[in-house]
Parts: structure tokens; sequence; C-alpha cells
């Protein structure tokens, strides 16, 4: 056994605790991880708060990077001493959704968050929170959850690939499919929302207008690309129309996961625009449309899981656009913290407030 510390949820709707935990050796498919940093996501919020579920105890964390210490058996591909990037939804490659290439709708990618992974110091058990449980200096994850980092980008900053970079990138690459020339507003503007205005300049978008309720978050959505921004209002739709001919935009994303945000970036895109929903809301959040604006309108609504991406395809073009300076990773980042700074990283979240924060070991 190996004794860490750990941000440990243990309820619904309870505090954080930094608690020591002890975790196995890797047993055989499983590789043992020490962190070097771990994104704190809304998602993780969401999991705190029973807004998505999660068995409790549990040691949350999804986004993160970190060093192979030790492999279990039958683990030929990584070794001690391998940098490598969480993967917390790793497809099975057997259930439909897999057949048909959809990884990211994989049926049993989150299997492993059902399973007891480690144990407090009195012999509680633990779950991992998204199959990785990264809030904890290491993780014990089944070996398919490891993907080999890129070269050529620190640990620290590879740690926001893992997650937000992902589904920022694949919401405009994949889902979405931004088009050169294309108009796009991007609805929230934190790590999620910040990755994929810069997502949306990469694709060549001409006008990029960023939302957010927050006017201290001009700077940085500009500073990923963002042509205009706006404060989030009643006529947020109307003003989007008035920046782009009275026509509104081609692509709205959006990355709250509120039912009024999803209403709204519906009503900014153009006459058979595009609306692609990343935010994750809860079964309160009702979205409504009449049978007559659907017809008249011809816009596309649609889902977004993980950026619809495949870690192992899109990993590699991400690394790509980072060594090159095409995509900066510092810039999601407002907030470097440890363990402690987690419930605080969380409070922000709910006030609006900053881009990432990320948790250094």
């Amino acid at each position: 056994m190996a004794a860490v510390r750990a941000a440990v949820l243990p309820a619904v709707g309870a505090p954080l605790e930094i608690a020591g935990i002890e975790l196995p050796q890797p047993g055989p498919g499983q590789v043992r991880v020490r962190l070097a940093a771990a994104g704190v996501c809304h998602s993780d919020l969401s999991l705190s708060n029973g807004t998505m579920r999660v068995p409790v105890p549990a040691v949350l964390g999804h986004e993160g990077a970190g060093t192979v210490v030790a492999v279990g058996e039958g683990v030929a591909h990584l070794q001690p001493g391998a940098p490598v990037v969480l993967n917390w939804a790793p497809s099975c490659g057997s259930c439909h959704a897999c057949t048909l290439g959809e990884v990211w709708l994989c049926a049993n990618a989150l299997n492993g968050s059902g399973e007891v992974y480690a144990h407090r110091a009195d012999g509680t058990e633990l779950y991992p929170g998204l199959n990785v449980a990264a809030f904890a200096e290491e993780t014990v994850v089944p070996a398919a959850c490891a993907l080999p980092a890129p070269d050529g980008i620190p640990l620290t900053d590879a740690a926001l690939l893992g997650c937000a970079v992902l589904t920022g990138y694949g919401a405009v690459h994949n889902a979405a499919r931004v088009q050169p020339g294309e108009t796009v507003a991007v609805f929230g503007v934190g790590g999620v929302g910040l990755a994929a205005l810069q997502s949306a300049r990469i694709a060549g978008a001409a006008q990029l207008i960023a939302v957010d309720v927050s006017p201290e978050k001009e700077e940085l959505a500009r500073a990923a690309g963002a042509t205009d921004y706006l404060l989030a209002t009643d006529t947020t739709p109307r003003e989007i129309r008035a920046l782009t001919g009275k026509q509104g935009v081609d692509v709205a994303v959006e990355c709250v996961g509120r039912a009024v945000t999803i209403r709204a970036a519906w009503e900014s895109t153009r006459r058979g625009g595009r609306t692609t929903v990343v935010g994750i809301g809860g079964k309160d959040q009702q979205v409504t449309f009449n049978a007559l604006e659907l017809f008249h309108w011809g816009r596309t609504l649609a889902g977004c899981v993980y950026g619809n991406c495949d870690p192992a395809r899109d990993l590699p073009v991400l690394a790509d656009h980072v060594r090159t300076g095409r995509f900066d990773l510092g810039a999601l980042v407002t907030e470097r913290i440890q363990l402690e700074g987690i419930p605080g990283a969380f409070e922000n979240m709910v006030a609006g407030r900053g881009g990432r924060a990320l948790v250094v070991f």
C-alpha cells in the first residue's frame, strides 16, 4: 500500500476533506501514476453537488497528467517513468457506440467509477470519480486510462488536454464542424469556453463572439481570439444578430449547461444555424421550443459529449497545435493551487470568476 494525500468527497453535497488515503499496488492491467497537475473542472463541481451521480465517498478529479511509477501484470505499453495524460472515458471498443466509431458515447466508459480503488486510513472504501481520481498525489487506474503524454509539452500544462481542451476543441471541430469564414458565438468563458474560443480561431472563424456574465473575463476572451465580447442579458440574442448583419451566427457553442443559456445560444444562430451544447445541466433545466419556430428557423441543436473526441486520435493533433503556438494552454489557467484550494475553485465557478484552476503537485 502507498499512503498519499487526496481531496475526498465524503458524501454528496458535503465539503471536501483533505486526507491521507491508501492506494494498493497496481493489479493486472493497471498502472499507478504520480500526478504532476490536475485541472478543476465544472464536472467535478457537478459530481460534488449531485447534479451528476457518483458513488461516495470518492476522490474526484478527472483532468490530469503525471508519471507512471508502477505497472501491473500484463501492461506492456507503459513503463515506470513514462509521462501520461489521464483519459477519464476509455472506450471498450465493443459496445454498439464503439462499433459505430462513436467512442465518446461508449456504454462502458465509466464502469470503473463504480469500483473501489482505494481506502481511507480507517478502512473506508473509496471510489474514483470519473475513473481516474486525479485530486490526489497519486492514483491507480486501468492502463486504458493512461495515454502517452505528447512530447515537448510540460506535464503541468498537458493535464489540461485530458478534458477542457479535448472538450472545447472537439465541440468546435468534431461536433459543430466550424468552417473557415463562419461566425461563432461561445457562451461561457471558463476553461472549456476558452478552449472553444482558441479552437474556433484555429478553425478560421471570421467573427468570434464571447458571452459571459462577468465583465472581468473580457480580457481572457479576447486573448483567446474573441473579436467581440458581450455580457449575458435577456437581449443577448438580439445583440448578436446586430453584430452579424441581423442574421445571427452560423454556430453557437454553449458551455454553461443552463436552460436560459441554451435557449439564448439557439436564438443567436442564423436561420439554418447550428448550436452545440457542451455544458452539463441538471434535470431541472428544461428547455422549450414550439413546433412552428422549429420549422421556421431550421436550426440544429445537438449535445456534445467529451467534444465528440477519440482521445487517441485527437490528442496528437492538439499537441501539434500546442507545440507550434497555435494553441496556448497556459492562457486557460487563471489560478494555480494546491489540494486545499479546490473548494475555493468551486466557489469561483459558482460565482463565474476566472478560467481554469490548476492543482499543481
